[in-house]
């Protein structure tokens, strides 16, 4: 789950983006309930997957934002108003004359007919403005959403970039799951840094057993220990690097299996303990929120097989 998050974040943002796209109404407001509909459906689709909800939030931000931009630029500033005000002062503009004129002048059956057409005209124009605006709401909501989309996909490589901050020469990293982000911080600290890593075998489902040949096919000196054997270990360790599903909004973070112990064990010994995520999974919810389900609940089947209950 852990190294599929920036994917599941990426594709929900694509998603958002090609259904605003397929629109043809572009008011703010068909935006924000089209993004918020079909938020509320990929929520309710996987609701342990907290990083949809960040997407959501996130589009929805936006399309706030370039609405409220969109009204402001077209709005004189406060120069601009003194300038008029000034230029006005013991004034009366010509279209205000007109309109006094016409106000004093007997209504007729010939005044009324040639009205008709300038206000027809007039709400035509009002009207193709209102397009106008909406479409160029649109197009700005697009830009954005894929400026958010290019930086879900450099986010590993920005935060990789300040490996060399944490790691030094021949330190023993410890880590837990099966995270591109670490692979990837660890792999840029290793151009320029001799260090070993021990990866905790993370059961039930054993992530570390791949991720430990991962990064043996890169050239780690790695080595594979049990989880019963953290605290042991974790008195040579120099620091835990460790990826994240989500951090929430008290800073604790949900992880894979054994995070908890991983975390205890560090602080018992006073060994820094670095996570390294993304803004996207920073979530605002607390976890005590009952909208948050912390543990994903299976059927053991997939860990045991019916047949060895019975036996």
């Amino acid at each position: 789950m852990n190294c599929t998050i920036g994917m599941v974040y990426g594709l929900t943002a694509e998603l958002l983006r090609t259904a605003i796209s397929q629109l043809r109404a572009a008011e703010a407001h068909v935006l924000v309930e089209t993004v918020r509909k079909l938020g509320k459906e990929l929520i309710a689709a996987d609701p342990v997957e907290l990083s949809v909800g960040n997407t959501v939030r996130r589009v929805l931000r936006i399309i706030r934002d370039e609405d409220v931009s969109g009204v402001t630029d077209g709005l004189p500033s406060d120069g601009d108003n003194k300038e008029t005000a000034d230029y006005t002062d013991g004034q009366d503009s010509s279209a205000d004359v007109l309109a006094t004129r016409r106000l004093l002048q007997a209504p007729s059956l010939h005044r009324l007919l040639d009205r008709a057409p300038m206000d027809d005209m007039e709400g035509k124009r009002k009207a193709a403005d209102r397009n106008a605006k909406a479409w160029r709401l649109k197009r700005s909501v697009m830009e954005t959403i894929n400026e958010l989309v290019e930086e879900i996909s450099s986010c590993r490589q920005q935060i990789a970039e300040r490996a060399l901050e944490f790691i030094h020469h021949n330190e023993v990293i410890l880590t837990l799951g099966q995270s591109k982000t670490v692979v990837e911080f660890l792999c840029t600290a290793k151009k320029k840094r001799s260090f070993r890593v021990y990866v905790a075998e993370g059961a039930p489902k054993y992530q570390g057993h791949c991720f430990a040949k991962d990064l043996s096919a890169e050239g780690f000196k790695t080595t594979l220990i049990t989880d019963s054997a953290v605290f042991a270990m974790i008195s040579r360790v120099n620091m835990v690097v460790v990826g994240a599903h989500t951090v929430m909004a008290n800073g604790g973070i949900i992880g894979p299996v054994g995070l908890n112990m991983l975390a205890l064990a560090a602080k018992q010994h006073g060994v820094p303990f670095v996570v390294v995520a993304a803004t996207h999974k920073l979530c605002p919810l607390y976890p005590e929120n009952p909208v948050v389900r912390l543990n994903e609940l299976k059927s053991p089947s997939d860990l045991l097989q019916f047949g060895e209950f019975s036996e």
